[in-house]
């Protein structure tokens, strides 16, 4: 279960980034195919509708936005600026980060539970009701999408269900600081699985016997060329 609680966010972007592509991807060669003249197949193309695969990407794209952004706050790939913090010293940098990460708890706490409280009155009161067999009365069915023709409430729910994990994620990267000390840290320039290998010179640019190459001046004695230089000369004489 830990397991799965600390990889949520990278399995569920991973899925909606991927089912996006193909979607986007099927809906251009639909509109490509369905323009050939191809007898037949131009009939069967033109009768199969694509026109909810914009939106059902938009839809996945701001799903993605939400909870990519309780990935970034698990492995600290937000920008702060905290240049004004880490000249402080140990223990005043360690009140302000932690009354930072309380502060992105509280603000996103506030945005879950108004969000939430958004989605039950936007339509999934009423699914509720209905779901469990229950009279809803007077509460309102809420809108639907307009091609899907989905309850709205269900794209909406992204925005409690994402930032309540955000939450849940400033919370937890303020309990490993306060055991620890330390901050999760992203390196945006390391790719995940490409290692860099440092090449093993064995060559001294020093002692090559060429002028392509940087010589040691500072132990030349002043007014005396190199003695790569003065091999060269001494060639350039002996012609």
């Amino acid at each position: 279960m830990n397991k799965l609680l600390n990889h949520l966010e990278e399995w569920i972007v991973t899925f909606l980034m991927g089912g996006a592509t193909v979607m986007i991807f099927l809906s251009v060669v639909h509109r490509y195919m369905a323009g050939l003249s191809i007898p037949g197949l131009q009939d069967w193309l033109l009768g199969l509708n694509f026109s909810w695969a914009q939106e059902l990407c938009i839809i996945m794209f701001v799903w993605m936005a939400k909870f990519g952004a309780a990935y970034g706050v698990r492995t600290g790939i937000h920008v702060g600026v905290d240049v004004l913090i880490n000249r402080l010293n140990e223990q005043w940098r360690a009140k302000f980060i932690v009354f930072g990460l309380l502060a992105g708890a509280l603000f996103t706490g506030i945005v879950g539970a108004l969000g939430a409280h958004f989605v039950w009155e936007n339509g999934f009161h009423y699914a509720s009701f209905t779901f469990f067999g229950l009279n809803p009365g007077d509460v309102p069915e809420g809108p639907t999408t307009p091609d899907l023709e989905w309850p709205t409430w269900i794209v909406y729910s992204a925005i409690p269900l994402g930032t309540s994990l955000m939450c849940f994620r400033f919370l937890q990267v303020t309990w490993g600081f306060l055991k620890t000390g330390e901050l999760p840290h992203h390196d945006h320039g390391h790719v995940d699985g490409l290692e860099e290998e440092l090449a093993q010179i064995d060559a001294n640019p020093y002692n090559m016997d060429d002028n392509l190459h940087i010589h040691d001046l500072k132990h030349t004695p002043l007014g005396e060329a190199p003695p790569n230089a003065r091999a060269d000369n001494k060639g350039g004489d002996q012609k």
